[in-house]
């Protein structure tokens, strides 16, 4: 199986919108339509590609909104960006929300669960040309941390092998795999030292032949990384690090990263691209 070519020659850039009141990084900031778009605008100007709205939040141990909190919380938000003019990605794992948010004019539907939370959506994005983000998933975020065993195979393997289930899966579902993206699913159900040997092994994955996005911004395995005496490092101070494996991963070839910081990541591209351009 031939492995893809990259997008561009840097990831593309998409910005995270959190619709939402608990999530882990910046719950409650963008939780009105006119806050969420506001900062939408922010990150465009500071250089996203795309944004991901999200109306659900996945950290560890969230509880799930009702379907209609989800829905008030992120169309509207995407009617107005996509009216800018903006590439809108939904974050969702209900075929409901993305039917609706394709209907307001998002060209990508983001699932973190891969279509197992709800195979339905598989269908919705084959009856559209949205592109489709499958994250490896194995369990909602109630439940997670009770499934990152990856024996007897390692995760790697174990992930490469689910993810190309969910391929398959998605493609028999009428979604062609040159509209496919997949993502590693850093920090679902997979302990600190699972992220790091699926960041250091991502030329596995691309054998799968798609696209593929990795989300690590600010998230707890790079607050432990960069722990202290009073503990792991606090969200908000995240970001350096981040901007240093964003630089990282573009070298090794990612396509897309999710980021909270648009602007630290395009200053770490830049350096990236300034080297590259003194071969």
């Amino acid at each position: 199986m031939g492995v893809a070519p990259r997008l561009v020659d840097v990831p593309r850039v998409m910005g995270i919108v959190n619709v939402t009141p608990d999530s882990f990084s910046d719950g409650g900031r963008w939780d009105t339509t006119e806050t969420a778009v506001a900062h939408g605008r922010l990150l465009l100007e500071h250089g996203a590609d795309l944004l991901d709205i999200g109306g659900e939040s996945t950290r560890p141990g969230a509880t799930r909104p009702l379907v209609a909190e989800e829905l008030d919380r992120v169309v509207p938000v995407i009617g107005e960006l996509a009216g800018d003019g903006a590439i809108v990605s939904v974050d969702t794992m209900r075929a409901e929300v993305a039917e609706a948010a394709l209907a307001a004019g998002a060209a990508v539907v983001n699932d973190v669960s891969g279509g197992l939370a709800d195979p339905r959506i598989l269908h919705v994005v084959a009856d559209s040309d949205a592109t489709y983000v499958a994250m490896h998933w194995r369990a909602h975020a109630d439940r997670m941390r009770d499934f990152a065993d990856y024996s007897p195979d390692g995760v790697v393997q174990t992930v490469r092998r689910e993810l190309g289930e969910r391929l398959a899966a998605i493609e028999a579902a009428g979604v062609p795999r040159e509209r496919v993206v997949l993502d590693p699913g850093l920090g679902f159900a997979k302990e600190g030292r699972h992220n790091w040997e699926l960041l250091a092994s991502l030329d596995v994955l691309r054998e799968l032949g798609c696209p593929l996005l990795v989300g690590a911004s600010r998230k707890s395995f790079l607050g432990r990384l960069l722990a202290d005496a009073a503990g792991p490092r606090p969200v908000e101070e995240r970001e350096h690090a981040h901007a240093a494996l964003v630089a990282l991963l573009a070298r090794s070839g990612v396509d897309y990263v999710r980021v909270h910081d648009v602007r630290a990541t395009r200053d770490a591209l830049a350096v990236v691209a300034a080297m590259e351009g003194t071969r």
